[in-house]
C-alpha cells in the first residue's frame, strides 16, 4: 500500500477527495437553485423598472429643484414667481374653475401662496406632462383633483382674501411680500 508524506494511505485520501467532491457538488446545486430564484426576482425588478421609465426611453418630466424662497434676492424671486405665474395663467385659472377663482390677484406678494403654487405646479407637471399614463398615474391625478387641489385652493383663497386687512401688521403676521 502506498502512503503519503504524513503516513495516510492513498486510497483513504482518494475517498476523502471523493466525499469532498460530492459535498461540493451538493453545494453547487444549492447555489445554482438560489441563483435561479434570484434571476426570477431580478427579471421581475427589471420589468417593474421598465414600467417606470417613460416611453421611448427619454427622461420624462423632471421636477425643478425646490425653491428656497427665503434665500432669493428680489430679482431671483421675481424670476421664480414669473414661472409660477405662467402656470397660474395657462393651467390653474383656465382649468380649475371655482377652485382657482378664489386666488386673489395679490398672490405673488404672499410667501405662502408662492410656496404652495410652486409645489402645486410641479406636482401637476409630474402628473400631466408625460405622453402616456398608467393606472397609478390615473389614481394620482384623481388624488390631486379631488383632495390635494381643493385643499390647496382653499388655503390660497384664505391667504389672499381681503389682503390689506388680512395681512395687517396688527395681526402679528408678516406683511405681504416680506420674508422672515
Amino acid at each position: 500500500m502506498t502512503t503519503g508524506p504524513a503516513g495516510d494511505s492513498l486510497p483513504g485520501a482518494l475517498l476523502q477527495l471523493a466525499a469532498l467532491d460530492e459535498r461540493e457538488a451538493g453545494h453547487f446545486a444549492q447555489l445554482r437553485e438560489v441563483l435561479n430564484g434570484q434571476q426570477d426576482v431580478i427579471g421581475q425588478l427589471a420589468e417593474d423598472l421598465a414600467g417606470l421609465a417613460p416611453p421611448g426611453g427619454g427622461p420624462g418630466y423632471q421636477p425643478i429643484p425646490a425653491i428656497t424662497w427665503w434665500t432669493l434676492d428680489d430679482e431671483q424671486r421675481e424670476q421664480a414667481a414669473a414661472r409660477i405665474s405662467s402656470w397660474v395663467t395657462s393651467i390653474y385659472r383656465p382649468l380649475y374653475g371655482h377652485l382657482a377663482a378664489g386666488l386673489g390677484g395679490c398672490w405673488p406678494a404672499h410667501p405662502l401662496a408662492l410656496i404652495t403654487l410652486d409645489w402645486l405646479s410641479e406636482l401637476w407637471s409630474v402628473l400631466y406632462l408625460k405622453p402616456t399614463r398608467t393606472a397609478r398615474d390615473l389614481a394620482a391625478q384623481a388624488e390631486l383633483g379631488t383632495r390635494i387641489l381643493p385643499a390647496a385652493a382653499a388655503l390660497l383663497a384664505a391667504e389672499t382674501r381681503d389682503c390689506p386687512q388680512h395681512r395687517s401688521p396688527a395681526s402679528g403676521r408678516a406683511a405681504a411680500g416680506t420674508w422672515p
